[in-house]
This record gives C-alpha cells, structure tokens and sequence, in this order.
C-alpha cells in the first residue's frame, strides 16, 4: 500500500508538467517564489536518489546536487529540457524501486549514520512527493490554467 501510494504521487508529478513547454516549465510563475515546475520535478529526482539510493540502500551513485548546491537544488542547468528532466526522474524513481526491491519495511537505512527504516523512508518521500504535487497544482495553474490534474 505505502508503494503504490508513493508511485500515485510519482505518476501525478510527471502528469503535472505534462504538456508545458520548456520556457513555461522554466519560468516562475508566483512571485517572489523562484520555483518552477522544472524545478520542482529536478528536486524530486534528487530526493528520490537521496533517500533511497544514498541513505537507505548505500549504493556507491552520484551524489544528486552540485557541491555549491548541496540542498538547495531547486536550479535549472545549461542544456536541461523539461523532457530530459522528466525523463531522469522517472529513471531515478525506478533506480529507487531497485534499490529497496529486496527490502523489508523495517530494515534498517544501510549508509553511514542513517538511523531510520525503508517504512519511514517511503512515507517521507509520499510527504515529499504530495507536497510538492500541491506546488506543481499551484504552479500550473498560473502557469497555463490547468487544474485538476
């Protein structure tokens, strides 16, 4: 249940941003806010590997931010796509699900001085995720109208 639970607010990320262009995905719609939706999804794709791949799994990966970044993240790079930034979220979000296939819901995280389970994990990143769809609702909506998404 606390999986497909997680993969509903994954699947409602990626149907959020659905049909933007890249220069109204990269464009904050709310002021002073500087979020974006691109922005918003790129910092999903990094908590997913975070949580999942760093923390609980302890997999040797690429740490998901830039060193002058480490938890900020919310930032577009040179050569991002609203496409190929949906794309690494959907990759990392099935890295995450490799990550803890094998897992029980009370193990515990396997990285360096992690102190909590694959259950707390989940349920921070559906906490993670539902919010940050409430950003995404908001967003597109001033973005192009859209509700109800």
């Amino acid at each position: 249940m606390l999986e497909s639970m997680l993969d509903f607010y994954r699947a409602t990320v990626v149907n959020k941003v659905a049909g933007l262009t890249d220069a109204q995905a990269f464009t904050a719609a709310v002021s002073p806010s500087k979020l974006t939706p691109a922005t918003v999804v790129k910092h999903l794709a990094g908590t997913e590997r975070f949580w999942f791949s760093i923390d609980f799994a302890d997999l040797d990966v690429t740490w998901p931010w830039p060193d002058d970044d480490l938890h900020g993240n919310f930032r577009i790079d040179p050569g991002d796509t609203l496409a190929t930034i949906v794309a690494d979220y959907v990759e990392e979000c099935a890295n995450s699900r490799r990550a803890v296939v094998d897992a029980d819901l009370d193990d515990s995280a396997r990285g360096e001085g992690m102190d909590f389970t694959l259950r707390y994990a989940i349920l921070h990143m559906i906490e993670e995720t539902a919010r940050h769809c409430g950003h995404l609702d908001l967003l597109r909506e001033a973005t192009d109208g859209a509700v109800g998404m």
